[in-house]
């Protein structure tokens, strides 16, 4: 059709390079050639020139004629041409090795280039979809807490959590993970539970719930009269713990957001203090490790993480 333009062939700019360097291999040969031509024709001149127009007759060196001598240092350079040109390529040097090593070093810089361009529009998209999921989920929820909210707990299989204000159970490696996972938080519990303790836990702020009027806790131990105003002391604690009891339980369950549970598989029917037990359509477990029954442990256990649907 009439204005368009015919499409130009593209060289690939590694066959570009391959033809460059077959065009200079002809050349040298061509040359070559041309000097084999051009030194048969002259041995032959100066062969006639001595013994047909006499030219030099007379003239030796070291006993042989002029013309030998001549035409055997032409000989010597015409070798060492067709050497250089056959054998030795020194058309393919130093300087043709220099720009093939900058040749691929330049192709490995334009992936690597490439690969960074692509890298960094992937990391943008990711920043945009987290920064829009984050704004819809604000506005969708715009008093959504900040805090995670954990219930820690140890209980048997029939949801026993103790007698008489204690447990009915010593597993050294539980109150390991209830050191590991309470240190450095704010805890929260009943006066019973509080008061159950020798002294306050170190490293972990305590806030206990009472109904009693003027209760006297130590120095650093924050009193409180219901679960909300506990709540509210602990808004700074990005993960606060409910630690018991029976009764503190029952009324945070419904608002945690994660439990954190030890589940000792033995039933105690003599026990007076339970745990409420976990609806499991509303609590999904996504974590679980078993600890059999050994010299430390009377009890086999599991170590128990839900999480709200």
């Amino acid at each position: 059709m009439f204005g368009k333009k015919k499409s130009t062939p593209q060289i690939d700019k590694e066959q570009l390079a391959l033809i460059k360097y077959a065009e200079k291999r002809i050349k040298q040969k061509k040359r070559v050639y041309i000097h084999f031509v051009i030194f048969l024709i002259g041995a032959v001149f100066l062969i006639l020139a001595n013994t047909v127009l006499g030219i030099g007759k007379d003239v030796t060196i070291a006993g042989l004629n002029w013309f030998v001598i001549a035409i055997v240092i032409w000989l010597a350079f015409f070798i060492y041409h067709f050497i250089s040109v056959f054998i030795t390529h020194k058309f393919m040097g130093k300087d043709w090795e220099d720009q093939q090593r900058e040749s691929l070093v330049a192709k490995q810089q334009e992936r690597i280039d490439k690969l960074t361009q692509q890298f960094l529009k992937e990391e943008t998209e990711i920043a945009k979809s987290k920064a829009y999921n984050l704004a819809q989920e604000t506005k969708a929820h715009p008093q959504k807490k900040k805090s995670e909210l954990t219930i820690i707990v140890a209980a048997g299989e029939n949801n026993a959590i103790g007698k008489d204000n204690d447990l009915i159970w010593h597993l050294s490696d539980d109150l390991k993970r209830f050191k590991s996972l309470t240190n450095g938080h704010h805890i929260i519990m009943g006066r019973k539970t509080f008061e159950s303790f020798p002294k306050p836990l170190p490293n972990r702020t305590h806030i206990v719930i009472t109904r009693q009027e003027a209760y006297k806790a130590p120095d650093g131990v924050i009193v409180v009269n219901n679960l909300e105003d506990a709540l509210d002391a602990a808004r700074s604690d990005a993960q606060p713990f409910i630690i018991g009891g029976g009764e503190i339980y029952k009324q945070s369950i419904a608002i945690a957001d994660k439990i954190e549970i030890t589940r000792v598989h033995h039933e105690f029917p003599n026990a007076d203090t339970f745990f409420p037990k976990i609806d499991l359509t509303k609590w999904h477990e996504v974590y679980a490790k078993f600890h059999p029954k050994d010299d430390k442990h009377a009890y086999a256990f599991t170590f128990l993480t839900y999480i709200k649907h």
